[in-house]
């Protein structure tokens, strides 16, 4: 069965890994939710391979799916069927209206998908598809997660009272979202871009010391030869933390000490010498 305890357990725990804080991570699901909707019309089976295990004809052509139309009211994302808000093309609070304004209860979507739904079956969210036709307000386990888990229920009850400050959270959270993959500063492209140095950006000061130079290097590879290490395992060392740079982005090694924070300290190394592992 659902629970929304145990999902905030699981938000908290993928949301940390993407460096994202509690407040950052109830501002990007809520947020998020403001807009749009789920797609479970059917049932997911009907639903084709991957767009990259599709045959060739179909590369590049997204899922293909055989039930109905396989498109618009008869799309299939995944198993929940869910319409978060009244007005899912609009930024406001309306996702934490009906998240605290209403009691929920279990249901299933079309799909067959665990999800909740309103009690009293009050219809006030419109079809996107048929202007006559209305819905019951829907939520998944993981929107319950900001109401019931004692932390994100006190940020969502938060944001909602001050939409000026939830609004600047979700633009702030976004961003960071979007740009962890970018790099540096220097990677900017365009007038268009924050003047503030923004710390997951893991800025590097400018050096204000005389570098080193040979005689000094010489001196330091010494004091390591020294330190009583053993090569394998300054070798198993070095490898873990070169392991940690990704090309996509310049992050990790050897532009920043990654391999000593959160969150890739928690993660597991991408290969090398497992043999040399103290």
């Amino acid at each position: 069965t659902p629970d929304p305890l145990a999902a905030a357990r699981d938000i908290r725990e993928t949301f940390k890994r993407m460096a994202m804080n509690d407040e950052e991570t109830v501002a990007l699901i809520a947020g998020g939710h403001t807009f749009g909707k789920t797609h479970g019309a059917g049932d997911p089976k009907l639903v084709g391979p991957e767009p990259a295990a599709a045959p060739l004809e179909q590369m590049g052509l997204g899922w293909k799916s055989s039930f109905r139309s396989g498109k618009g009211k008869d799309a299939i994302g995944g198993g929940p069927e869910v319409i978060w808000t009244t007005t899912p093309t609009k930024w406001n609070t309306n996702f934490f209206e009906n998240l605290f304004g209403y009691e929920w209860e279990l249901t299933k979507s079309p799909a067959g998908a665990y999800q909740f739904k309103a009690k009293g079956d009050r219809k006030i969210v419109p079809d996107p598809y048929d202007p006559t036709e209305y819905h019951v307000p829907t939520m998944l386990v993981t929107d319950l997660a900001l109401r019931y888990d004692p932390i994100y229920g006190k940020i969502s009850r938060r944001y909602y009272e001050h939409p000026e400050e939830f609004a600047r959270a979700f633009a702030r959270a976004w961003f960071k979202l979007t740009h962890r993959d970018m790099g540096p500063r220097s990677r900017y492209l365009g007038p268009e871009v924050p003047k503030e140095e923004l710390i997951w950006q893991d800025p590097v000061p400018a050096a204000d010391h005389t570098l080193v130079e040979a005689r000094e290097i010489a001196d330091l590879k010494a004091q390591v030869l020294a330190c009583g290490l053993t090569p394998s395992q300054l070798v198993y060392t070095a490898w873990s933390s070169a392991s940690t740079f990704r090309g996509s982005d310049n992050g990790g090694e050897p532009t920043e000490p990654a391999s000593a924070l959160l969150p890739r300290r928690t993660g597991r190394s991408t290969g090398g010498p497992r043999s040399g592992r103290p």
